[in-house]
C-alpha cells in the first residue's frame, strides 16, 4: 500500500494591527441639560489624549486636555451651552489631530419664512420671494419694510431642543462620469445636511442620475447639475418635504444645494451642484445650501457638458447616471484649518436659467 506523507503544517504569525485612539458617541440625541456623553479610547498610545472643540473655521472654542473613559463633553467645555451652530469635537494626540471627528449640534425648529410675491425678470408670472426670517429684523432698505411691518407676525425665537453628536462623515458620490466627494455643512443647514446623509446611507440615492443640467443661464452664465430624483422625471421626491433653513453658505461652483417647488417648504430628495457663481448667485437665500465639493471637479463638468435633447427644460439626451451614493469617514479638523478652503475651484467655464426647481 501506497501511503502518503502528511504535508508539515507550516507555523503563520499574524501581524499585530496597532489600536489607534478613538471616540464613540454614546448617544445620538441628547436633552437640552444632562450629560453629552463620548467614549475615548487611548489605544496603543503613549501620549496623552487632548479634545478640541472648533468652529468651522477651525477657532478652538476650548481644549480639553489628558482625556480617556467614559466622559461628558458638557463638563469638559463650558462653551457647549452657548454653541449656536454645530462645531467639531477633535481628538489629539498632543496637538496633533488624529481619527474622524464629531459633530456636536444644538437642536432647533428653522425659523419662519418672510415672503412676498414678485414678478419674474422680463415675464408676467410671478413667484414666491424668499425676503427674510421671521427671528431677524429686515434689511432697512426693503421697501416693502413698512407693508410687511402692518401684516407680518414675529415668531418666537427658536426653542433649544436638544444636541445630536455624531461622526462626521463626507458622501461619496459615485457616477459614470467619475466621483465627487462632498463635505456637508451641519453649521449653515443642519436638518438639510442630516436629511441628505440618511438618504445617502439608505440607498436612496443609488441608480439615480443627474436629470436635468443647465450648463449656462440666458446670459451664458454658469448654472445647475441637478439630481436626486428616483423617478428621472424631476417631479420624484422621498415622500416628505423638509422646512427651508436659513444656510448662508453661498451658491459658488461645487456647493450643493437642494431644489424645490415655489413653496419654500418643499424640497425633498432633490439637490444640484453650482456651476459658478456669476449664474448661481441670485439662489443665495432662496434656495438652502448644505455642503460643498472638496473633489471631483472634472466629474462635474463632465456631466455640465452633457449633450442636451431639450435645452430650455435641461433634459439631457443621455441621463448621466449615479451608481452608488455613500457615507466616508471625514478627514480629520485641525485647528486653525477652515475646510471649506479645500473646496474644489472650477477647471474650465461651464457659467441664468430659470432656477433649480422640481
Amino acid at each position: 500500500m501506497r501511503r502518503y506523507r502528511e504535508a508539515p503544517v507550516e507555523e503563520t504569525t499574524v501581524p499585530r494591527v496597532a489600536t489607534s485612539p478613538t471616540i464613540r458617541v454614546v448617544h445620538l440625541y441628547s436633552p437640552p441639560t444632562g450629560s453629552l456623553e463620548l467614549i475615548v479610547r487611548r489605544g496603543e498610545s503613549p501620549e496623552p489624549l487632548n479634545l478640541f472643540l472648533l468652529d468651522r473655521a477651525g477657532e478652538v472654542l476650548g481644549i480639553a486636555k489628558q482625556v480617556e473613559g467614559r466622559v461628558d463633553v458638557r463638563a469638559l467645555f463650558d462653551g457647549v451651552t452657548g454653541l449656536e451652530r454645530a462645531a467639531w469635537l477633535q481628538l489629539a494626540q498632543g496637538d496633533r489631530a488624529v481619527g474622524t471627528p464629531v459633530v456636536i449640534q444644538p437642536i432647533r425648529e428653522p425659523p419662519p419664512v418672510r415672503t412676498k410675491r414678485e414678478l419674474r425678470p422680463q415675464s408676467t408670472a410671478s413667484y414666491t420671494r424668499i425676503i427674510g426670517w421671521g427671528d431677524r429684523p429686515l434689511d432697512a432698505d426693503d421697501t416693502t419694510l413698512d407693508e410687511i411691518r402692518k401684516t407680518w407676525i414675529a415668531g418666537d425665537a427658536p426653542i433649544l431642543s436638544g444636541y445630536k453628536m455624531y461622526a462626521d462623515m463626507d458622501v461619496l458620490i459615485r457616477t459614470d462620469h467619475g466621483e465627487i466627494v462632498i463635505a456637508l455643512a451641519p453649521d449653515e443647514a443642519p436638518a438639510t445636511a442630516w436629511n441628505f446623509r440618511t438618504l445617502a446611507r439608505e440607498g436612496f440615492y443609488d441608480n439615480g442620475g443627474f436629470h436635468r443640467v443647465v450648463p449656462a443661464d440666458r446670459e451664458g452664465r454658469p448654472f445647475v447639475i441637478q439630481g436626486g430624483d428616483p423617478t428621472l422625471t424631476g417631479n420624484g421626491g422621498p415622500g416628505f418635504a423638509l422646512a427651508l433653513e436659513p444656510s448662508a453658505l453661498a451658491h459658488e461652483y461645487g456647493v450643493i444645494s437642494m431644489a424645490r417647488s415655489d413653496e419654500p417648504h418643499s424640497a425633498g430628495s432633490q439637490f444640484f451642484f453650482a456651476l459658478g457663481r456669476e449664474g448661481t448667485a441670485r439662489l443665495d437665500g432662496q434656495y438652502c445650501a448644505f455642503g460643498y465639493a472638496v473633489s471631483g471637479n472634472r466629474t462635474i463638468d463632465a456631466i455640465a457638458s452633457t449633450p442636451l435633447d431639450d435645452v430650455g427644460e435641461g433634459r439631457p439626451r443621455a441621463i448621466p447616471r449615479i451608481l452608488t451614493v455613500q457615507l466616508v469617514a471625514a478627514p480629520t479638523r485641525m485647528p486653525g484649518i477652515d475646510r471649506r478652503e479645500s473646496r474644489i475651484k472650477p477647471t474650465a467655464a461651464t457659467g441664468e436659467s430659470p432656477p433649480a426647481t422640481r
